[in-house]
């Protein structure tokens, strides 16, 4: 299915040699497509070539496809589209997500890759193995399903991320507020907390973290829930840490979009002193 995506990006489309210039004051409304993994399939097969914007710094690569069936393996075209992909992630490699945008043609489709070089690579690019884009419906290699990462990522990139988290219930909200710290994203776990925070510190507490079980509880007309919740998480010593405790959530009306009490949550959980 085709989804048609008009996303308000405050960045100009003006780049030389890879540098992004950042339009402040007006936006630039851009068509980006939402488009299904069988859709892209068609669009980009085995060695077709692309380029990757990423949305959070305005830089872009090319890169080349060489394989994947649920998902696309791809490689930086040269060596200087390694560097700049390694300059993206920070200079070092990692697994965690970003929302990216592949252009193709006249063609701008959102999606979502990860960092880190893995398995076969075969082109000479100083690149040792391939990463992997995905995009709406693409399966990770370990699951038969969907990373709710990657999905994240990908409606950031259509600019769907807001109206998914405002229509969402509280256990999507939960997780994908844990998976918006696994990825160490500001724009998602801002979307999601009640409180401004200083995520800079919370997440150079926080190596990883992921959710090993959510309690149901009923949410009919409720503005305020306490939702259980056993969550593991790697503190800055690289220390294993399990947080058994309540996860509590706020709307203003029955109506209206859940909110993490962030602060609360980092009090309980021991990521942040009391």
């Amino acid at each position: 299915m085709r989804l048609p995506i008009i996303f308000t990006l405050f960045m100009s489309i003006l780049f030389a040699q890879s540098v992004p210039v950042f339009a402040k004051n007006e936006g630039v409304s851009l068509h980006i497509d939402l488009l299904d993994w069988e859709e892209v399939n068609e669009i980009l097969p085995k060695y077709s070539k692309f380029t990757v914007l990423d949305v959070k710094t305005g830089k872009r690569f090319e890169v080349q496809r060489r394989a994947g069936s649920s998902h696309a393996d791809v490689q930086p075209l040269t060596a200087k589209d390694t560097e700049i992909m390694k300059e993206i992630y920070g200079g070092e490699w990692s697994w965690k997500r970003r929302a990216i945008i592949v252009i193709h043609g006249d063609q701008w489709i959102a999606a979502s890759m990860n960092g880190m070089p893995h398995g076969a690579g075969t082109l000479d690019n100083n690149f040792r193995g391939h990463f992997c884009i995905h995009f709406n419906g693409s399966k990770t290699h370990r699951k038969n399903a969907m990373d709710e990462s990657h999905k994240l990522m990908i409606l950031k990139a259509a600019g769907e991320l807001d109206a998914y988290l405002a229509n969402a219930d509280p256990f999507t909200v939960i997780s994908s507020f844990i998976a918006g710290m696994k990825q160490q994203d500001a724009d998602i776990t801002s979307l999601i907390s009640f409180q401004t925070i200083d995520w800079k510190n919370i997440f150079r507490s926080v190596e990883n973290i992921k959710i090993r079980q959510v309690h149901d509880v009923s949410v009919e007309n409720k503005t305020v829930l306490e939702v259980p919740v056993e969550i593991e998480w790697i503190d800055d010593r690289s220390e294993r840490r399990i947080y058994q405790g309540d996860v509590h959530l706020i709307r203003i009306a029955p109506t209206d979009v859940w909110k993490i009490d962030s602060v609360r949550f980092f009090k309980e959980s021991g990521m942040i002193q009391k």
